[in-house]
């Protein structure tokens, strides 16, 4: 099939599948104990960025010291104020009928200057009465230790590509255990460490903007992986029976299908899913642990190729690859997009991830679009990688932490609406038919808030904030009072047409 006729095929696919999900998932609802949520992130959202002891983290520094890094010019130093507005957060939370809140701690709230000495007792002290307040109108919190927002001190020394940070990191873990693991049922190591990883060593845009693609993420991935297994056995041995909790952690799941139906497009997909999800998950999921082969095998090979004495991607021990394998209780997911993979041929003495990938990812023009033109909305994608995730890692126990859409922040947001309800119906389907384990649902995000490099261009919220207010005003949108009616009547309730904006 030739490349027009791929295009077509694909547009008459997406067609096809956005019926399909209309008139198989009416069929099914959700079961009384399926949890549904909302995320967030604590840099994101609390704003207070220099108050009650909190010191600077990467983004603080990077956002001070180069505002123009952020597309609107803006910055988080108050954001939702949900350091003082917490309280009004869990009224929105409960207005919905959440079941479950992920929300994230600063490491720098709690360690100013991320070195495990003289806690913060203001900080220790926040999070507490946030818990306490979630319990209260019984509502689940999910912890997030890590989301991204690195103490800027631990940063001075390499950060992530230091393996110092293992050690760092259990000891700050391990204050968060001691004062809330007799609240806390489920714990996030980690948010999409791949995009802390390739984005902010590897990529010159994040925080902290390493720039050194191929080198800096391998490293930084090759710690956090440890780091998270450190942790998970500190808990496992000491903290888990204090409240019978789970610990996890949390992947970027994009969904990518093949280009074209040629055997190196259909293998290009394939390789994208092991290096975007595999660099993190086969060390902790796969049967026999350790990263996946075919990214050992090509990072190794170009490594030679390129001079090194060595593979760029750091090796693990076979004590290591032991230690490490299933450091967790349940798969977490972050779900926005699907992407075509094509196979790309590597770029001679070029040194990076995306060569070593050797996959061109790209959005078909046919897939309608949210209103930002930033993902493309696809739920046979989100379907489709879910069942890979099953296949591929064992059937774990998944929760779905993230899955959202943007716009420009206004109440009628009608795309986020049925983005909604076409991915809860995939959802469904992926549930029933193709028996994937889920437990859990959450929307990202609760509130429009601080967007990293895209500032508050980018809002993702179920409810507006208005940061012109010096109160910071949440109102319901669209997307709320229908998200709101799902998780009430366990059904996904009509919703508008897609535009065509193609």
């Amino acid at each position: 099939m030739g490349a027009n006729g791929n295009a077509m095929f694909l547009r008459l696919i997406t067609l096809i599948g956005l019926i399909a999900y209309r008139e198989c998932a009416s069929n099914y609802s959700f079961s009384s104990d399926f949890l549904f949520g909302a995320s967030t992130s604590a840099y994101q959202i609390e704003g207070a960025w220099n108050e009650s002891g909190r010191g600077e983290s990467i983004w603080d520094y990077q956002i001070h010291n180069d505002p123009r890094s952020i597309r609107d010019l803006n910055n988080a130093d108050i954001a939702c104020d949900s350091y003082h507005k917490y309280k009004e957060d869990v009224r929105l939370l409960k207005e919905l009928g959440a079941g479950l809140y992920r929300f994230s701690v600063s490491w720098s709230r709690i360690y100013p200057d991320g070195f495990p000495h003289n806690p913060n007792q203001e900080g220790l002290a926040y999070y507490s009465n946030l818990i306490d307040a979630l319990l209260a109108e019984n509502i689940v919190p999910v912890l997030t230790i890590y989301h991204w927002d690195l103490p800027e001190r631990l940063q001075e020394f390499g950060g992530w590509t230091n393996s110092s940070i293992v050690e760092l990191y259990t000891e700050y873990a391990r204050i968060l255990l001691d004062n809330y693991s007799d609240r806390v049922k489920y714990w996030v190591t980690f948010n999409e460490p791949f995009l802390i990883c390739t984005e902010g060593y590897g990529g010159p845009l994040f925080a902290p903007r390493v720039n050194q693609s191929g080198i800096a993420d391998y490293q930084c991935a090759h710690n956090l992986i440890k780091s998270h297994a450190a942790v998970y056995h500190l808990f496992n041995n000491t903290y888990r029976s204090k409240n019978n909790a789970k610990m996890g952690i949390v992947f970027v799941a994009e969904g990518h299908t093949a280009g074209s139906s040629s055997a190196q497009d259909i293998e290009a997909a394939e390789r994208s899913k092991q290096f975007k999800i595999g660099l993190f998950a086969n060390p902790i999921f796969g049967k026999d642990g350790d990263y996946p082969k075919v990214m050992r095998d090509l990072v190794a090979k170009k490594s030679a190729e390129e001079g090194f004495s060595k593979s760029r991607l750091p090796e693990f021990t076979p004590d290591e690859i032991k230690y490490i394998k299933g450091t967790s209780d349940f798969f977490g997911a972050n779900h926005y997009t699907t992407k075509l993979s094509k196979y790309s041929a590597p770029v001679k003495g070029v040194t990076s991830y995306t060569n070593d990938m050797e996959a061109e990812l790209s959005f078909d023009p046919s897939w309608p679009k949210d209103p930002l033109n930033r993902f493309a909305i696809v739920p046979w994608g989100f379907r489709e990688v879910l069942v890979w995730i099953k296949n591929t890692y064992n059937n774990p126990e998944v929760h779905i932490t993230e899955n959202g859409s943007p716009d420009s922040g206004g109440l009628e947001d009608n795309v986020r609406v049925t983005f909604i309800g076409l991915y809860l119906e995939a959802l469904l389907q992926a549930i029933n038919e193709d028996k994937v384990n889920i437990r859990s649902y959450s929307v990202w995000t609760l509130m429009d808030n601080f967007s990293w490099v895209r500032g508050y261009s980018n809002r993702l919220g179920l409810y507006q904030v208005n940061m012109s207010d010096p109160n910071r005003p949440r109102t319901a949108k669209l997307s709320a009072k229908f998200y709101k009616e799902v998780i009430a009547n366990r059904v996904v309730g009509d919703y508008p047409p897609l535009p065509n904006n193609n």
